[in-house]
């Protein structure tokens, strides 16, 4: 039989078997583009910008609509009312976490951020409770991030008003922070192994929001046959967890089940306690997994929304200024900056607020999936199916923010200048899944930014008109360019 014959017949069956799967398996779910065979929608996004490509097709088929990621339906929420309507309203149902091919290659569905069922909701409970036992929320955690604002302070100060890239000095501080809770000590800015593990999670975020991991979740199988940045990140990974598994050996020895110092002490007498139930929530291998998610997320999350912060301070100098004039008028510059000062300082409030709106740091959440067969607005999600909340349609909806590719603290503002919450201000994502170091983060990225405000006026390397706050990478996350800039002490 001619070759072109059997590539036609091939290609003829394989669309078929195609269409048929998609039909048989999906016959209520939201419409949404045509996918092409094995390949899904995947060639009609914008790899290096997913959420923006969705964002356009929001625009042809409405609020819930389904794209195909290969083969694999996922069901996208676009705009404030479907998204609070499946997280919060459904937030059960809309619980799970859905398919991160590449994630789950290397924690095996082990951890805090990327586990399902029972043994998410136990570790996360466990992870909750022990957060709020150490401090969080509370005044002692307070405490921690008002010293590490100073550590902060003095390893800015050293930089001698020269131009310099603030990535890894500002990665340090909430890195410190989540050290003190997980380990029960915090390292100094110049320690190697502090150093190497920061370079990896800074390595690691740029790696998930490159446009090649987006075809590697979409096509798995890729993994396993292509070099690529996959592989450095596997290795920065078992890097990281390498130091994890040292440090829960180290607490082994030295546990004392009467006085637990840290996180690792809890969950290695949480695991002595449940050692004879079959769940097996509480092992060595999800331990280690559950310390590299808060590592990581406790320390990558908000040193990039510093990063951005400073920058997004740099373009707009006239923000800077009347933070900097608040802080004088408040707080002084003869003590450190506390949460009590947050409800006297609607300006920074609202800053704050408007550069976690503006930078959209995880546009896209990580993929959530439905626990049961869930019927939404008249269609019928079937169990385990992935939903794609978009943040970013919800951080920059138009009515509730207007001008929202606009930086203004105004967003936040009312027109007393008195600050004004929003329903709308999703940057943690919201319901079950919100991110459980939530308050820990709002808390450091007040303290940190007003620290920094007291101390140093912000220097651009270059005209404010000329800076550019265009993220490098859009894919997991919101990646800021880099940049130089200059801390002048005041």
């Amino acid at each position: 039989m001619d070759p072109v014959v059997v590539l036609v017949l091939c290609l003829s069956c394989l669309l078929l078997l195609s269409l048929w799967i998609q039909s048989s398996r999906n016959g209520k779910l939201p419409p949404g583009p045509t996918p092409l065979p094995i390949l899904g929608n995947i060639v009609q996004l914008d790899i290096k910008n997913i959420s923006k490509s969705l964002s356009n097709l929001s625009k042809v088929y409405g609020p819930v609509f389904t794209v195909y990621f290969g083969m694999k339906p996922t069901v996208v929420l676009y705009g404030y009312e479907a998204v609070k309507e499946a997280l919060i309203d459904l937030g059960e149902e809309f619980s799970g976490r859905g398919s991160f091919p590449v994630i789950e290659r290397i924690n095996k569905g082990l951890g805090i951020v990327f586990s399902n069922g029972k043994r998410w909701k136990e570790i996360r409970r466990f992870s909750l409770m022990t957060l709020r036992n150490f401090g969080m929320g509370k005044r002692s955690i307070e405490d921690r991030v008002q010293e590490e604002a100073c550590c902060l302070v003095e390893e800015l100060r050293k930089t001698n008003a020269s131009p310099c890239d603030p990535t890894f000095i500002l990665g340090c501080a909430p890195c410190n922070v989540i050290c003190s809770i997980i380990f029960q000590n915090r390292f100094d800015y110049k320690n190697q192994t502090f150093l190497d593990i920061m370079e990896k999670m800074n390595e690691n975020l740029k790696i998930l929001s490159s446009p090649w991991l987006q075809i590697c979740n979409t096509f798995p199988a890729l993994l396993d046959y292509f070099p690529g940045s996959h592989n450095k990140l596997f290795k920065n990974v078992t890097h990281v967890t390498g130091y994890v598994l040292e440090q829960i050996r180290e607490h082994q020895t030295s546990l004392d089940i009467n006085n637990p110092r840290d996180l690792i002490d809890c969950f290695l007498i949480k695991m002595e306690q449940e050692k004879h139930n079959q769940k097996l929530a509480y092992t060595f291998e999800n331990l280690a997994f559950t310390i590299s998610d808060l590592f990581g997320a406790g320390t990558e999350t908000t040193s990039t929304t510093l990063r951005y912060g400073l920058l997004l301070l740099l373009k707009h100098p006239e923000v800077t200024a009347k933070v900097q004039e608040e802080i004088d008028r408040v707080i002084g510059r003869h003590r450190s900056p506390c949460m009590q000062d947050r409800s006297r300082m609607p300006y920074t409030d609202a800053v704050v607020h408007e550069i976690q709106r503006y930078i959209d740091l995880v546009p896209s959440s990580v993929p959530h999936a439905v626990t049961c067969d869930v019927k939404f607005r008249n269609y019928l999600i079937p169990k385990g199916t992935d939903i794609l909340t978009l943040l970013t349609s919800v951080l920059h909806d138009d009515k509730e923010f207007p001008n929202p590719e606009v930086f203004d603290p105004g967003h936040f503002l009312d027109d007393n200048g008195n600050f004004k919450k929003s329903d709308y201000f999703m940057a943690f994502s919201a319901g079950k899944r919100i991110c459980v170091g939530e308050s820990l983060a709002r808390m450091e990225l007040f303290l940190f930014l007003t620290t920094i405000l007291q101390n140093f006026t912000l220097k651009s390397v270059v005209d404010s008109k000329d800076i550019d706050i265009t993220p490098v990478v859009n894919g997991l996350a919101s990646v800021p360019p880099p940049y130089e800039l200059c801390f002048i002490p005041v």
